[in-house]
């Protein structure tokens, strides 16, 4: 049974009727008002379509292991268009490229990098911060309508406009509806957050609206995990460090429950 998520980020590829003028291959969505945070839709939930159509580009053993997507224009809530282009086929490294159109307003640029798993070298020094389970932390509800398309529940940092000394927020989140988490969900998931910059506002006014410039995530594993269950919490953390001449960068982490990491992010945002 399909989620809204599902429903939201429907990719389907159109034939000759809407020949790409950039790529090989094109896909049609739709924008939904129901991801809208202030200006337009949320970063990552655009970034989730890009992706489903940038996947459905390239051989299916190959999975996502970077994304990028740059953000030239606010979408409009309705019809949309991703044309792809394959740049590369290696031997185990695939490349894509992407843009996302309403009519002729490009929205959105995105390069992907797609592969099978690869032998090498393998460690893990990272680790999940110590929070408490989802279970024991306090319901997060914000008041964008992006907010209500997932569960929050927050664990870390500071909460927006609360003056904290650092930028950074983030806790235990997961779809409104049980959904697994793949790799599209998990790149909506990095910019699903209020922004980290929030957490040292001390009014309305110093939370205006933050739109991103470019987001990169790397995916760290094969999604979703062998052993998921739809409604798992993942905890995301994101970490803001440095703002100067109306930008603003954010660093973010996901992870599954039992401590793996399952995907980083970094943005570009514009702030102020």
């Amino acid at each position: 049974m399909s989620t809204r998520f599902d429903r939201d980020t429907e990719v389907r590829e159109i034939g000759e009727e809407a020949a790409p003028q950039f790529g090989e291959r094109a896909f049609a969505s739709r924008i939904d008002r129901g991801w809208w945070v202030v200006r337009g839709p949320n970063g990552g939930y655009v970034a989730a379509i890009v992706l489903k159509a940038l996947a459905a580009s390239v051989d299916a053993d190959r999975a996502p292991r970077s994304l990028t997507v740059h953000y030239t224009a606010p979408p409009e809530e309705g019809p949309v268009r991703v044309e792809t282009r394959v740049e590369r086929v290696g031997r185990s490294l695939t490349t894509v490229a992407g843009r996302m159109l309403q009519g002729d307003r490009v929205l959105a640029l995105a390069l992907g990098a797609f592969s099978k798993p690869r032998r090498g070298p393998s460690f893990d020094h990272a680790r999940m911060p110590a929070v408490a389970p989802p279970e024991d932390c306090q319901p997060f509800r914000g008041l964008i309508p992006m907010n209500a398309r997932y569960e929050y529940r927050h664990a870390i940092g500071a909460l927006p406009g609360s003056g904290a000394d650092i930028a950074c927020i983030g806790g235990w989140i997961r779809c409104a509806e049980p959904r697994l988490a793949d790799a599209p969900l998990v790149a909506a998931i990095t910019d699903a957050w209020p922004p980290a910059c929030f957490a040292p506002a001390r009014s309305a006014e110093e939370m205006g609206p933050v739109p991103t410039v470019d987001l990169t995530i790397h995916f760290r594993r094969d999604l979703p995990l062998a052993q998921a269950a739809p409604d798992d919490f993942h905890l995301a953390v994101f970490r803001s460090r440095f703002a100067e001449q109306g930008f603003v960068e954010e660093d973010g982490e996901v992870w599954s429950r039992d401590g793996r990491l399952l995907a980083q992010s970094r943005q570009l945002a514009v702030i102020g």
